[in-house]
């Protein structure tokens, strides 16, 4: 009978036990999730030229409007412009920097200028007043002498992001072809 009420009374108390211990709460808590997704930069640039007729005149002007756009939505960059005389240009042609590139110094003919990154195309022109000028002192026998070979003028662009790189003279080192 003592073996019958001792196990009378463990299945009430487990009984008892497991009611109450079911209907306690337990205080918990948890965050939202927090999701990182990395997306991939860019730097996209184009170079244009609405120009293509250029007949050297003696002193006449010749629009010229070689320019440089940083496309929308691209990374702040430094921005590059090489410009390539041909050997005898300097006889015929005279031309200035538009205004915004800065020559980079110990590198004959290559300019640079900061942009800032932007919702918007951010273009710019490469030579001031979209022109070029021919000599005065240009005269028929130097354009039609047995040697003359038509002067020219090259324009490349380049681009490299500003993010973690500390000057023009190092973006140049990385984009330098």
């Amino acid at each position: 009978m003592k073996k019958k009420t001792l196990a009378l009374v463990l299945a009430l108390t487990l009984l008892v036990a497991g009611v109450v211990g079911s209907t306690l709460a337990w205080l918990t808590d948890q965050t939202a999730e927090v999701k990182n997704t990395f997306t991939v930069g860019d730097i996209n640039i184009g170079l244009t030229e609405t120009t293509t007729d250029y007949k050297m005149v003696p002193g006449n002007t010749i629009a010229k409007d070689p320019t440089v756009t940083v496309k929308a939505n691209s990374e702040a960059c430094w921005l590059f412009v090489k410009v390539t005389e041909s050997t005898d240009l300097k006889d015929f042609i005279t031309y200035a920097i538009a205004e915004g590139w800065t020559a980079l110094p110990g590198v004959d003919g290559v300019y640079y200028r900061e942009v800032p990154a932007s919702a918007a195309d951010q273009p710019f022109s490469v030579l001031k007043g979209d022109a070029v000028t021919v000599n005065s002192d240009v005269t028929k026998e130097m354009l039609t002498a047995k040697d003359f070979a038509n002067p020219t003028l090259t324009f490349k662009a380049y681009a490299v992001q500003k993010d973690n790189v500390a000057s023009a003279s190092d973006a140049w080192a990385k984009v330098n072809p």
